[in-house]
């Protein structure tokens, strides 16, 4: 009895350790990027030299650094799959190899990219690219509920637009959308008016994204959207992608929200004379856009899907842009190419 017990207090510190190691490498695990190549993604299909296309440069890219998001709106694209973000020494290397390989733009979105560690993370990226990289244009697509003062105070200085989505001003619209934070009951529209209010107080370039979808379609926004006065009015048509808010494999299911394209067009006709109106279809939008995920890979979704290619820090920008699907020609048609450095633009601050 005397023997058994001695050897299970003598093993008490060796369980310790054991379970310090495990906790380690369970995080360490947690942490690592995915393999090269995605296992949905064939190696000859990663790896074959596309002859005769031209070169393409990411001018502007997306770059969606986490999908973790405090809300759940039905339509949404970029859902919760992981809750992945790189260590910020890695996504400094691979912003930086984007702005060697032609990058004058980059947009931070998400899920919400203010979710991460209370939008610090976000804030010394925006830094950098600014700062450091000395990009011409930093942009910030946000659901506006998590931003302060204080992140406007320490960051807004290096940041150009920031976007906050709004897809109604009617609050039970925005809570049949999803659009709103369940757990404090926050009014999005509060958020809405007090982010810009920051925007003009800090000199950030304000923007609002909506997306027509079937519970706002037949909304009338024209007096909200004035009174707001954003320098870009992004209105996007509800869009499916498989695996994210369509088939079975999907987090979230969109098919009932999807209006037709003669509903768009009316919903974009009702609002015809706000001048910063920037309507796209799906048709515009499916593959003009530049989309980098959490793990720097870029996303195809010319299939109807997000295929991925395999991360830029492992096989470059080049070749990881061979497998981005991206469609310049209907990138600069939709106007991708615009006034985006707040320096260049005339607002009344």
């Amino acid at each position: 009895m005397a023997i058994t017990q001695y050897v299970s207090i003598a093993t008490i510190p060796l369980l310790i350790i054991l379970s310090a190691f495990i906790a380690v490498w369970i995080k360490s695990r947690r942490n690592r990027r995915p393999p090269q190549i995605p296992i949905n993604v064939r190696v000859e299909d990663q790896t074959t030299t596309k002859e005769g296309e031209p070169s393409l440069k990411p001018i502007s890219v997306n770059y969606h650094l986490t999908r973790q998001c405090n809300y759940k709106c039905g339509f949404c694209f970029h859902t919760a799959k992981t809750s992945f973000v790189l260590p910020i020494e890695e996504a400094r290397k691979g912003l930086t190899l984007l702005k060697n390989d032609g990058m004058e733009k980059v947009n931070f979105a998400g899920g919400e990219p203010f979710i991460v560690k209370r939008g610090a993370y976000l804030g010394e990226l925006v830094r950098f690219c600014k700062e450091d990289l000395q990009l011409p244009s930093v942009t910030v697509v946000s659901n506006g509920s998590l931003i302060t003062e204080k992140w406007f105070e320490k960051y807004g200085k290096y940041l150009d637009i920031l976007a906050v989505s709004c897809d109604s001003f009617d609050p039970e619209t925005n809570r049949l959308i999803g659009r709103c934070q369940n757990s404090t009951k926050k009014d999005h529209l509060e958020s809405l008016y007090r982010v810009r209010d920051w925007c003009q107080k800090y000199e950030v370039a304000f923007k609002i994204n909506t997306v027509v979808n079937v519970h706002n379609k037949n909304e009338d926004m024209n007096a909200y959207i004035s009174e707001l006065g954003p320098c870009r009015w992004k209105v996007f048509q509800c869009l499916l992608i498989g695996g994210e808010n369509a088939g079975k494999d999907a987090i979230r299911n969109a098919e009932g929200m999807v209006v037709t394209s003669q509903e768009f067009k009316d919903f974009c006709e009702r609002h015809k004379n706000i001048t910063s109106l920037v309507p796209e279809s799906n048709e515009q939008m499916k593959d003009s856009y530049l989309i980098l995920d959490e793990y720097m890979r870029f996303l195809d979704c010319t299939r109807g899907s997000k295929d991925p290619s395999r991360s830029l820090l492992d096989v470059g920008v080049k070749n990881a842009l061979k497998f981005s699907g991206f469609d310049e020609k209907m990138f600069l048609k939709r106007g991708g190419k615009y006034t985006w450095s707040k320096a260049d633009m005339k607002l009344d601050w």
